[in-house]
Formats: C-alpha cells, structure tokens, sequence
C-alpha cells in the first residue's frame, strides 16, 4: 500500500507539471512579454508556484530560482520558507523553456510526507492491535488445546489402570483432535474386542480341557486297582482322552501358523472336479453311517494351483460337520460349478445371527459341549481359505444351511 501510494502520488505530479508546463509554453506564443509576466503573477499558489525572471528580477510566487533545476519532465525537491505556521515547505518542479526564458513550474509535496508518516502511524496501530489480538487468540487457543490434552491424558491414565471401557470424548468440532480422539476410540474398540475374544477362548479351554483332563486324573488314579486284564483297555481309554487334548492344541498352532503365514504352501496344480470327487469317495461311508444320503453334482474341469491337500482337510471339515449336525436322514449335497462348491444340506442349519460367529476360534453352537470337537475346524477352515484368496459364505437351505466357496 506505501509503494502504491507513492507511485500515485508521483505520477498526479508528473501529470499535473506536464500539463502547467504545456499551458505556461503555449502562453508564451500567444501573449507578450507584458501579458505573460501578469499571468505568471497570477498564477494560483494552490495550483503551482510559478517563477519567470524577467531581465534582472524573479516574477511570480518565490523569491528566488534554486541552482542546478532540471529542465521538466526532470523535476527535484527543494525547500522553501514561509512566514505562516508552517514554515518549511518541501516543493517538487523544474524549468520550461519558453519563448521569454526559463519559467519554474513547482507544487507543494510536504503534504505528501505528512500523508505517509499519517500512514506509518495508522500501520503501526494496527499491526500492535493484531498483534495483541494474535496473542489473545493464541492464548485462548493454547488454553483449549492444553485443556483437551490434559483430560486426554487423564484417560489415557484410566486406560493404562486396565479400564479398557474409556473412551476419548469427541465433540462436534470434528476437528483434528476430533479425528484422532475417534480413531484412538477405533482402536480401544478393536483391543477390547481382542481382550474379550482372549477372556473367551481362555474359558472355552478350560472348559473343553477339564473334563478330559479331570478323567485323566481319576483314571491314573484308579490304575494301580485295574487288574491285569483290564489294564490294556483303560491305558486305551486314558490315551484317548489325552489325545483329544493334544488335537486342540495341535489344532490351535495350525490355525495361527496358516493365519500368520508361517505354514509354507505347498502349490501344485490340481482339478477342482477330481477333488470333489476325492472328497466324496472319502465322506460316503460316514454319510451311510448315519443313515444320510450324500450326492455329488459336477460341471466342468476347472484347473487350479494351490495346496491340494489343506484344501481337501478344509472341505472334507465342511462334509464331516454337515454329517455330524445335520442328523439322521438328512440328504447332503456336494455342488461343484465351475470355480464354485456348494456343500448344501437339510439340518437345522445355522442362526443369522451365528453365521459370523462360528468362524471365531473355540466358539461351538452346542453350550453344553457335549458334541466330541474342539471349536476350531471353521477357524480353520476360513483361514484355509483365506490363504488361497478363496471367499466363504454360509446360507440359508431353508432348511438346512448352505456352505459356498467360491475360489
């Protein structure tokens, strides 16, 4: 705005010299000498101060010529003295050469100065009253942020303590605290979800473990009493209880080996039709066990390359639990479409509300547990799956359930 200010201001008294300068040379051609001197003399000081030295003597507004004046449109300051209140005056001109000599054209630009250092001071007033309003504001924001922060850290305290139910408060700023405080209450989410799952497991253990184990213990017990004959059958027994405590554990690393990717693949080609038929030859004799029908429906070849033999463990777990929940007489089909098996049957299937949850480790429909397994075959299955970018999806049958895999 100062440099704008005096560009303007230079130019309107360029302009305004120009144009005395054209008026005062187009006067000497038209008047005389006589004539000219008297509009020299009366010539408005508040327009231009001009001075003509005619002969010997200065006519017009100053007494005196200063030295070294430039000839217009060159102009020079230079200050003169008056005798009213203000009695320096800064003047700004230069010479036009005319017909009857040199003629000094000159205006007063003191007035600009006094309009600058009006300026200065009005930007100086209000660069303090931005800066205190600057600190102001700053201070009142640094108060809130510092605000937030220390009720942040009082929770983050609560949470430290184990109460894993806090949560930051969020308000309808939205702002970058906002955005955070949500995100970190994301997070609080997904470790109470993983601390609940853990609780669950941990007693789905020690629920599935403590009977085999309790029979263990009464049986060693009861060993020294068994006679000679019946000590191959109750060793028998007590292995197979031990084993089906060993087949959870097993069953457990398993799982987090083929979730965490430490289980290497190993990737051969193989026929998606030539597996369901595999898989049917297998689970046929447990379907006539219980009295089911199991059939299988195929289209066409459908060539694959991935680990034939954890896909095999993951769908015969599909058969043998549509074998084992869907009861006597049930009819079980085995649906391969192209890069598609359905696995379809006619039992109670499985709760909406329950289709997620079954996939969960050591989570079984039965709450009394008295079905033989160890709640992880789905985990399994699901990770299987998930190894070889394979979806799973379960249905309703109406009745029944339907398993849909789709590769």
């Amino acid at each position: 705005m100062y440099r704008q200010l005096m560009n303007e201001q230079e130019l309107q008294t360029n302009q305004h010299l120009a144009a005395e300068k054209a008026r005062y040379q187009q006067m000497a051609l038209t008047l005389d000498k006589r004539s000219f001197a008297v509009q020299v003399k009366a010539a408005d000081p508040k327009t231009a101060l001009v001075v003509w030295r005619s002969s010997l003597d200065l006519v017009g507004a100053l007494s005196l010529i200063p030295d070294d004046m430039p000839m217009l449109p060159k102009t020079r300051e230079f200050p003169i003295l008056t005798a009213g209140p203000d009695k320096l005056h800064i003047l700004t001109g230069g010479l036009v050469m005319t017909r009857y000599g040199p003629v000094l054209i000159a205006t007063r630009t003191d007035q600009l100065a006094t309009l600058i250092d009006r300026f200065v001071n009005a930007a100086i007033t209000a660069l303090m009253l931005t800066i205190v309003l600057t600190l102001a504001l700053g201070y009142l924001f640094s108060k809130a942020i510092l605000r937030r922060l220390v009720q942040y850290n009082r929770l983050s305290r609560l949470i430290e303590k184990g109460e894993y139910s806090t949560r930051l408060p969020v308000s309808w700023r939205q702002d970058e605290f906002d955005m955070l405080a949500g995100k970190f209450n994301r997070v609080l989410d997904t470790l109470e979800n993983n601390l609940l799952a853990v609780r669950g497991a941990t007693d789905n253990i020690a629920h599935d473990l403590r009977t085999p184990l309790s029979h263990l213990r009464i049986g060693l017990e009861q060993l020294p009493d068994k006679s000679a004959q019946e000590l191959p059958e109750a060793c028998a027994i007590l292995t197979e209880k031990l084993d089906h405590c060993l087949a959870t554990f097993d069953a457990m690393l398993s799982l987090t080996r083929i979730e965490e990717g430490q289980q290497t693949l190993e990737l051969q080609d193989f026929n998606l039709k030539v597996l369901c038929e595999d898989l049917y030859e297998m689970a046929e004799v447990m379907a006539e066990s219980n009295e089911q029908t199991l059939s299988l429906t195929t289209s066409d070849d459908v060539e694959m390359t991935g680990d034939k033999f954890l896909l095999f463990q993951a769908l015969f777990n599909l058969v043998d639990n549509a074998i084992k929940y869907a009861g006597e007489g049930a009819q079980i089909e085995i649906v391969q479409q192209g890069s598609e098996i359905q696995i379809r049957d006619n039992g109670p299937g499985i709760p909406d509300s329950e289709k997620e949850r079954v996939f969960e480790r050591l989570v079984r429909l039965d709450p009394s547990r008295h079905n033989q397994g160890t709640g992880l075959g789905l985990s399994l299955v699901k990770a299987i799956f998930a190894r070889h970018n394979a979806q799973v999806k379960l249905m309703d049958n109406d009745p029944g359930l339907v398993v849909s895999i789709t590769f």
